[in-house]
């Protein structure tokens, strides 16, 4: 498409006439097929969530966060209740439908209504979380809300740049890499090159039907693997509706 020109002959980007702001997030909670994404609550979660990150056979999930791992409730418990207080990042707890357990933990950041871009990010998912269709449904539900509830135009994800997992999840969400901010930050005393990923909104319609398609019972034969990957079901939409 060829660029609009100004009275100067200056290439500009496209109109937005109908632009408007897009909301802030609120506090209801978000169900999905697996899961429910409510705003973290320090009485109600502290314990399934410091049971399920002990799981883990050791602490490699905290290599790449900021925070943790937590070596007692009491420290954990006065993590989450900053977390609670905050409101941006706008921390949730993601919570497994068929348990009622909480098994992690997302945030909404760098909130940006004006422009219509949003974050996910604080990322921490527990070994029952990680993996699993649960993990995916929040995502769809998180992109729904973004995009059709509150009205975003762009929803990021970024990551330390050797944080191979976070890297390889993003892709395989259907975000798209941008690049590399190098020496983006210092955390934990040592550098930190981030690696940045975004979905627009005109993306998200073939995101929505591929995601759908993942998630319905009949992609999971009677061991639960899945028949079709969601990668190549986006991959497929993404020829059939081109943003």
């Amino acid at each position: 498409m060829e660029p609009r020109l100004n009275e100067y002959q200056q290439p500009i980007g496209a109109a937005l006439p109908d632009w408007k702001p897009a909301h802030t997030p609120g506090r209801a909670p978000l169900t999905g097929r697996y899961c429910r994404i409510e705003r973290v609550d320090v009485e109600r979660d502290a314990n399934d969530l410091f049971d399920a990150y002990r799981s883990a056979p050791d602490n490699r999930a905290w290599t790449y966060l900021a925070v943790g791992p937590f070596d007692s409730l009491e420290v954990f418990r006065d993590h989450l209740t900053k977390m609670a207080a905050s409101a941006d990042p706008f921390h949730h707890t993601v919570i497994d439908l068929a348990t009622g357990k909480a098994v992690g933990t997302l945030a909404l950041m760098r909130i940006d209504p004006p422009n219509g871009v949003i974050e996910v990010g604080h990322v921490t998912y527990s070994p029952r979380l990680q993996r699993t269709r649960i993990a995916t449904d929040a995502m769809c539900v998180l992109m729904h809300y973004v995009f059709e509830t509150l009205g975003y135009r762009r929803f990021e994800w970024k990551c330390d740049s050797l944080n191979a997992p976070s890297r390889e999840a993003a892709l395989r969400y259907g975000f798209t890499f941008e690049g590399i901010f190098r020496q983006a930050i210092v955390t934990r005393g040592r550098n930190r090159d981030t690696a940045w990923y975004s979905v627009i909104d005109a993306e998200w319609p073939a995101l929505r039907a591929a995601y759908a398609n993942w998630l319905a019972d009949g992609n999971f034969d009677a061991n639960g693997t899945q028949i079709a990957k969601l990668g190549d079901l986006i991959a497929a939409q993404r020829d059939t509706h081109p943003a």
